[in-house]
C-alpha cells in the first residue's frame, strides 16, 4: 500500500498594520516556543536601514534568530517572489531541526508571495510601458492613479499614489490582458509549499493604531532617525535621486531627504512621517481584508493580555 501523504507543516504568521505590535508577539511566542522567526519585511532585511526601519533590538535578534533581517546591503535587488522561494526553504530547515516557524511582517507583497503565490503575469511590454510613461510625465502620477482607480479599484487602494512603477505596471498588466491584476491574481495557482500558512492578524481601534504611529515616530525621532537618515543621504544620494531602490525611497527616509534636499523644514518632515504612515496601515489594512485570509484578533492591550495571546498561539502550534 502506498505511504499516506504527510499533512502541510503548521506554520504561523503574524501579520497587521505597522505599529500594531506584530514583532513583539512574534518574539514572544518564539521565545516560548523556541522557534525562529521569518522577517516578512521589505526594508529590514537591508543593512543601515535600522530606526526608520522598525527593526528589532540586538537584543531580541541575540535572543531568537531571525531571519531576512541585515542579509542585504543598500542597493542590491531582492524581490517579493525571491523572498517567498527562500522562506518556504527556510521554513522547511528551521523544522527539520526540530523547530517552530513563526513569520511576522507586514510587507504585503512578501506575505502575498508566502502565503498565496502570484499568478503568472505577463512580461514587460517596452510599447505599452513607453507610453504610460509619457503619460506619466505630462499628466502626473494623479492621473495615472485615478485611471487605476477606475480599472482596478482594489488594487490602485493597495498602492501608494506617489510612488509610480506599481502604477504603471498595474496599468501596463491591464492594457496587454484585458483584465485587472485583481482578476488575475484571485485566479493564480497556490504552489505546493508543503506547508500550511494560518495568518492571524492584529486588530486595533482605526483611531488607536493612529496614535500609536504618531508616538512611535516621535520615539524614532528621538532615537536618532534624523542622524541616521543624513548619513544614508550623503552615503547614497545618487541612488536616492535615481530612484533605484525602493528602500530609500520608503516612509520615513523619503520625507527626511525632502528636508535634507531643502524643500521642506523639519517639522514638516515629521508630520509628513506620520502623516504617510497612517496612510499606508491604511493601504495595508486593504490588502489584508481582499486579498489573504486572515483570522483578526484584537491587539492586546496590556501585558497581561499580551502574555495571554502569546501563550494561546503558541499552543496552537
Amino acid at each position: 500500500m502506498p505511504s499516506p501523504e504527510k499533512a502541510p507543516l503548521p506554520v504561523l504568521v503574524i501579520l497587521g498594520p505597522t505599529a500594531s505590535g506584530k514583532s513583539a508577539l512574534a518574539l514572544a511566542v518564539a521565545k516560548i516556543s523556541g522557534g525562529e522567526i521569518i522577517s516578512a519585511d521589505s526594508r529590514q532585511i537591508y543593512r543601515e536601514l535600522n530606526i526608520g526601519a522598525a527593526k528589532p533590538s540586538e537584543e531580541a535578534l541575540s535572543e531568537v534568530k531571525h531571519h531576512f533581517i541585515n542579509e542585504k546591503d543598500i542597493g542590491e535587488p531582492f524581490t517579493a517572489g525571491e523572498f517567498a522561494s527562500e522562506a518556504v526553504k527556510r521554513i522547511h530547515e528551521i523544522h527539520q531541526r526540530g523547530k517552530k516557524a513563526v513569520v511576522a511582517g507586514g510587507s504585503t507583497l512578501y506575505l502575498e508571495g508566502l502565503l498565496e503565490g502570484f499568478a503568472d503575469l505577463p512580461p514587460a511590454n517596452r510599447e505599452i510601458r513607453e507610453k504610460l510613461q509619457r503619460e506619466l510625465e505630462s499628466g502626473g502620477k494623479e492621473l495615472l492613479y485615478k485611471k487605476l482607480l477606475e480599472k482596478d479599484p482594489e488594487q490602485a487602494a493597495t498602492l501608494d499614489a506617489t510612488k509610480s512603477q506599481r502604477l504603471i505596471r498595474s496599468l501596463e498588466i491591464i492594457e496587454i490582458t484585458g483584465r485587472s491584476v485583481t482578476e488575475l491574481q484571485a485566479e493564480g495557482k497556490k504552489r505546493q509549499t508543503g506547508l500550511h500558512f494560518v495568518a492571524t492578524g492584529l486588530a486595533m481601534e482605526r483611531s488607536l493604531l493612529y496614535q500609536r504611529i504618531n508616538e512611535r515616530t516621535d520615539k524614532m525621532i528621538e532615537a536618532g532617525l534624523a542622524a541616521e537618515a543624513t548619513m544614508l543621504y550623503h552615503k547614497y544620494h545618487a541612488l536616492f535621486h535615481d530612484k533605484k531602490t525602493g528602500a530609500l525611497q520608503s516612509v520615513g527616509y523619503q520625507e527626511l531627504f525632502q528636508y535634507l534636499d531643502g524643500k521642506i523644514d523639519f517639522a514638516d518632515a515629521v508630520s509628513l512621517i506620520k502623516q504617510h504612515t497612517r496612510n499606508y496601515a491604511k493601504r495595508q489594512l486593504t490588502f489584508f481584508k481582499n486579498r489573504l485570509n486572515v483570522n483578526w484578533v484584537d491587539a492586546p492591550e496590556s501585558k497581561s493580555e499580551f502574555v495571554a495571546l502569546a501563550e494561546q498561539l503558541t499552543r496552537r502550534f
